[in-house]
């Protein structure tokens, strides 16, 4: 049974991008990415629409986004400046609700099932919640409204950018029906390849499919599949807490074999990282780490203590990782963060000291 709570995702318009030209109206309508330069190897943190339309998409190499438009701006970015307008648009969400759950700078969920504005409309809430950012902040977002966490999420992207997208309890089982098993997260691009050997590339599929076949080929993940296709997410919305550790990985699409590939995949996940250790505020770093997953389903993880963190101190690490491959391919990449911590002991993060 679909659970009858109202859950808002608010998701920013290329946030980065949108702070620069909301206060440099000169950039509105040229191809602009925030991240890397011209003249240094790096990835792109966001583009605007322009942009977007050449091909070029955040966490891309400058390199290659460069390739594809010749005349991108690029910015390096004013992450102080962007935590400043996200503290803005958190507090906005703090009017309609006591729970709010950030995911990012530009990102967040809000739980407005008890909320008497609108008469408890959750659909007029998201509304007013965008009204009052883009006159407030001059920003536009985009919103989805939906009875859980994970179809709110993806029904923000429906419509974006600038966009509502509603998701009532009614319309669910005939949403999840047309949705391909693609977007639900966690399924990366490998696991939507192994979906599709099977037959499985929509939602619907997964009704129709075995149990002991999901369990033999996905493990625990069939789980989370079958709910997901059913449009089925307990998960609560949580206040921000604080964090032990932060981290971000990404199954990649083909096993590599190439050094120099795999630092390019690597590199691809530092905005990401970024924007999750800009979410933690001020907390000290103590280690940092770079975790590698082999064709063998091995995996290492390689770290070191860091008081700061920047891609350039992750290379080292990760070339370290690299010599533990046994001729294997890699598989996944992941780099990670600890804070400190009364007990530092006890990090959620399996760390493996390489001091």
């Amino acid at each position: 049974m679909v659970s009858q709570r109202k859950i808002i995702h608010i998701d920013m318009d290329c946030f980065f991008a949108a702070v620069e030209m909301r206060d440099n109206p000169t950039l509105a309508n040229i191809p602009l990415a925030i991240g890397g330069s011209r003249s240094s190897r790096g990835v792109i943190a966001t583009c605007n629409y322009p942009a977007r339309a050449f091909g070029v998409r955040s966490a891309m190499p400058t390199g290659q986004a460069l390739k594809l438009c010749p005349q991108l701006h690029l910015m390096a970015g004013n992450m102080e400046k962007y935590k400043t307008v996200s503290r803005q648009i958190r507090a906005i969400f703090q009017r309609y609700s006591d729970l709010v759950e950030p995911l990012s700078l530009d990102e967040a969920f809000i739980d407005v099932s008890d909320s008497s504005h609108f008469g408890g409309s959750a659909t007029r809430i998201a509304a007013d919640i965008r009204r009052v950012i883009l006159a407030e902040t001059g920003l536009t977002a985009s919103a989805g409204v939906a009875p859980n966490k994970f179809l709110a999420k993806i029904a923000s992207d429906e419509n974006k950018p600038d966009g509502l997208f509603v998701i009532t309890p009614g319309e669910v089982s005939a949403f999840v029906e047309k949705l391909p098993l693609a977007k639900i997260p966690g399924v990366g691009s490998k696991t939507a390849e192994r979906l599709a050997r099977l037959g499985l590339t929509h939602c619907k599929d997964i009704a129709n499919c075995e149990l002991a076949v999901l369990v033999k080929h996905f493990g625990a993940m069939a789980d989370s599949l079958i709910k997901r296709s059913q449009g089925i997410d307990e998960r609560p919305v949580r206040v921000e807490r604080q964090a032990k550790s932060v981290g971000v990985e990404q199954t990649l699409a083909v096993d590599i074999d190439v050094y120099q590939n795999c630092v390019e995949a690597l590199s691809s996940l530092w905005p990401k990282l970024q924007l999750r250790l800009a979410n933690q505020g001020d907390k000290g770093l103590q280690k940092i780490g770079v975790k590698l997953k082999f064709s063998d389903f091995r995996q290492t993880t390689v770290e070191c203590q860091a008081q700061t963190a920047s891609l350039e101190q992750f290379l080292p690490l990760l070339q370290q990782a690299w010599q533990r491959r046994q001729q294997q391919g890699v598989r996944l990449v992941g780099l990670q963060l600890g804070f400190n911590t009364p007990n530092p002991g006890q990090l959620c993060l399996p760390f493996d000291l390489q001091a």
